[in-house]
């Protein structure tokens, strides 16, 4: 008979598997233990994971609010954006302004002068140089009172509705951050469970080789059961390594969102409560999308300014009316051409009016232009409200689809785990080949790794159908977080060196043989056609082989 104890050294593989933990992975293996200890890089893993702190998605998404550089920027952009309404209430308030100013003259020429008597007559005239230097100071105050501006207060309503479309920019920003650590935190968990289903694979089929070149040796299976073995396990490791990239570049996704290197990653756990989100009625997803989505409600925005802007252009047409007042104070000393110093001090008070008449056509191409601009954000505004329609039926089917592709999973979860054993107890009594075992290894692999795949898109498409209606926040994060097993630390280790596989090349037939031989044959000629039997009918083959050994 088979050695059983090699056989059902699987079953511990298999339950392995079902865990999200390497450290699991690691250590619950007691029949792997007792021929093979942990390798070092696998120490090295184990030791910094107990060491490195543990993070789950709510700690993770609140680094991000604080750290993450795209979030950071629209929470400066929405702070500039509050200014906005200052500087256009400016324009309809008074405007005080004071002058002051300091001027040196230096006359330089001649002029004409009557000579006269003593008497007081005039008898001719004589030239007199103009070359004294004298200084003048002046200051004074200057008051703007608007009175009658339609354009202002048109664009100060522009600026009120500026800061409103700001903070929605930023409402959405928090929405798009949640949905980004989301995405990357799953990506790593999901790269990270391709990698656990590879060691774990790889260690299935790493068991099945060693078993067959043991049975090889003794001449109890053809050097073709050690092929088939090999050449799955080199298609393992070289998968093995596409894994360890993909996860080098899905951690650094998350830690550029962050803003540190990452620890270790609380894994979801086994059977999460995955609840769909309620109502249960597309219809009713789709108009609240329409109508309280943040990118529509940006949208409405930008076309209410819009609307704004064609108003503020045709009260280009009205005229403005504002008092203005002031007060000067003007000083000269020194020689002045006529000799004498002179001080003034002028106030002044009125009212100002400006009616534009023609302009050269400015003001009716700015109302063309804000007409067609208007036009364009009715579009946007239209288009905006198709999208989030749309981004609500894919994220609702995604949803119901998802649970129920979930649900089949976790069948066919129990299907492959039961197909396995069956196949395992098949091979124990010849009725399998090995190969059938390493395909139901595999399978048992691929679907759990399909069946977690499909948890996390689940909860991603819970998580963008909120956002598409605009009611994605904090407390579904922290939801999600509660799905989550923080008592297992799921260790996100470094790209490594590609193991080579030299050393597993399956050795020399060996030219003695355990086997009766047949009469009158030769040790060339029986060979050959054991091979051909075992490559036409593998199955019978191996069974004839067992029952001869029996």
């Amino acid at each position: 008979m088979l050695l059983p104890s090699r056989l059902f050294a699987l079953r511990p593989i298999a339950a392995a598997l079902a865990s999200v933990s390497a450290m699991v992975l690691a250590t619950s293996q007691p029949a792997i233990a007792q021929t093979a200890s942990p390798a070092p890089d696998t120490q090295q893993m184990l030791e910094a994971a107990r060491r490195a702190p543990k993070n789950d998605l709510l700690q993770i998404y609140r680094e991000a609010v604080a750290n993450d550089a795209a979030y950071a920027a629209a929470r400066y952009q929405q702070q500039a954006s509050q200014e906005r309404v200052p500087q256009a209430r400016s324009a309809l308030l008074p405007n005080l302004g004071l002058s002051a100013s300091a001027t040196q003259y230096r006359p330089d020429g001649s002029n004409e002068a009557f000579q006269t008597d003593a008497a007081g007559n005039v008898i001719g005239t004589r030239t007199v140089d103009i070359n004294n230097p004298y200084n003048g100071y002046g200051g004074g105050v200057s008051l703007t009172i608007p009175v009658y501006r339609p354009q202002n207060w048109q664009a100060l309503e522009q600026a009120k509705i500026s800061v409103m479309s700001a903070d929605l920019q930023l409402q959405q920003s928090t929405q798009d951050l949640a949905l980004r650590v989301a995405t990357a935190y799953f990506n790593v968990l999901a790269a990270r469970d391709q990698l656990i289903a590879l060691e774990a694979a790889k260690k299935a089929t790493l068991e099945q080789l060693q078993q067959a070149k043991r049975e090889f040796e003794v001449g109890t299976k053809t050097i073709i059961d050690t092929n088939e073995a090999q050449a799955r396990y080199d298609q393992i490791v070289a998968q093995e390594q596409v894994a360890l990239g993909t996860l080098l570049v899905r951690r650094s996704e998350l830690q550029t969102i962050i803003g540190r290197d990452l620890g270790t990653l609380a894994p979801l756990r086994d059977k999460p409560n995955l609840v769909t989100p309620q109502p249960a009625d597309i219809q009713q997803w789709v108009r609240s999308a329409e109508d309280t989505s943040y990118t529509v409600q940006i949208a409405r925005a930008n076309y209410e300014i819009a609307s704004r802007e064609v108003k503020r252009q045709r009260d280009a047409y009205k005229p403005t009316l504002d008092v203005v007042g002031g007060y000067s104070v003007n000083r000269a000393t020194g020689n002045t051409i006529n000799g004498l110093d002179s001080n003034l001090n002028q106030g002044t008070i009125g009212v100002q009016l400006n009616m534009p008449i023609y302009q050269g056509g400015l003001i009716q191409s700015r109302v063309r232009e804000a007409l067609a601009l208007q036009d364009r954000y009715n579009a946007e505004l239209e288009s905006a409200r198709r999208t989030s329609a749309n981004a609500a039926r894919d994220a609702f089917t995604g949803v119901n689809y998802g649970l129920a592709q979930v649900k089949a999973l976790e069948s066919a979860e129990v299907s492959a785990r039961t197909q396995l054993d069956s196949t395992q107890l098949g091979y124990q009594v010849g009725v399998r080949i090995l190969l059938d075992v390493l395909n139901a290894t595999t399978q048992l692999v691929q679907t759990q790794r399909d069946l977690k795949r499909a948890r996390y898109d689940f909860l991603l498409a819970a998580l963008r159908l909120k956002a598409a209606t605009g009611a994605l926040t904090d407390e579904d994060i922290a939801g999600i977080n509660a799905l989550l097993d923080p008592a297992v630390s799921l260790s996100v280790p470094d790209v490594t060196t590609p193991e080579r596989t030299s050393s597993m090349v399956p050795p020399a037939r060996p030219v003695a043989r355990t086997e009766p031989k047949a009469e009158n044959a030769t040790p060339a000629a029986q060979e050959p056609a054991a091979k051909s039997t075992k490559t036409s009918t593998p199955a019978k083959s191996s069974s004839t082989r067992r029952t001869k050994r029996t």
